[in-house]
């Protein structure tokens, strides 16, 4: 048994203090009675909870979008540093919760939080072949060779690259692109223009698979994603051009 308006911010109803509000205007019910008090208990997986007069779809597992800002480690804690978890308000600190792969400190962008360990599975294995797309600022400029090194795939100190994707939206004096790659192999995208000669001065992911970063979301902010957004990770895409 949980409180009903931690129950309803757990499922991005709102915040808790939106949620409360809700309950006391008598908006939320449970088994059929209009609820007034915020603490109410209930079991979300076996009483009818509604809002407004919608079913409340429970869902135990939670996967939040969260626009990362650079400063702040991809970790559940850190003695040393603020992590993203320390960003998030206590509503939507879900038992569990970890970073579904990991931005380095610096970068910034969509980093999805989640306590769904076979969704970040699926998410991070090298067969499900799930694109990130990833803006990048870089040193000096960028040509069409660079994004043919990009497409054979880079041999890099330890591994090969599988093929990637590089767009070059400004080809300098300190070239804009996007990188897409389907690896996360540390500092992978940084040292594939390392390896091209160009040191990365900013680099923000913008999607991952079909799922693109919210762009009203402010830095260290986060979300739920809607079980349609869900399904967007998965959508089949590919930046290179059909045949």
């Amino acid at each position: 048994m949980e409180r009903l308006d931690k129950i309803l911010a757990s499922q991005g109803v709102g915040s808790r203090k939106e949620c409360a509000a809700l309950i006391r205007r008598g908006e939320v019910a449970v088994n059929g009675a209009a609820a007034r008090r915020p603490e109410q208990k209930a079991d979300p997986e076996h009483d009818a909870i509604a809002v407004r007069g919608a079913p409340l779809c429970y869902r135990r597992t939670v996967t939040l979008m969260m626009n990362k800002p650079g400063g702040v480690l991809s970790a559940t804690r850190d003695p040393h540093g603020v992590t993203v978890l320390d960003l998030l308000p206590p509503e939507q600190r879900a038992r569990g919760l970890f970073p579904a792969g990991r931005l380095d400190r610096d970068t910034e962008g969509l980093l999805l939080l989640t306590n769904d360990g076979a969704l970040a599975h699926r998410m991070l294995a090298p067969k499900s072949h799930v694109w990130k797309r990833y803006l990048a600022r870089v040193d000096g400029p960028l040509s069409a060779q660079d994004a043919q090194a990009f497409a054979a795939g880079l041999a890099l100190e330890g591994m090969v690259c599988l093929p990637a994707s590089l767009e070059i939206l400004e080809p300098g004096p300190q070239a804009l692109a996007v990188a897409a790659v389907r690896e996360g192999q540390f500092h992978q995208v940084k040292r594939m223009f390392l390896a091209r000669g160009r040191r990365v001065l900013s680099l923000r992911r913008i999607a991952v698979g079909g799922l693109s970063l919210d762009p009203s979301l402010p830095p260290g902010a986060a979300r739920p994603l809607t079980p349609e957004e869900l399904e967007l990770i998965w959508a089949p895409s590919s930046p290179f051009p059909q045949a």
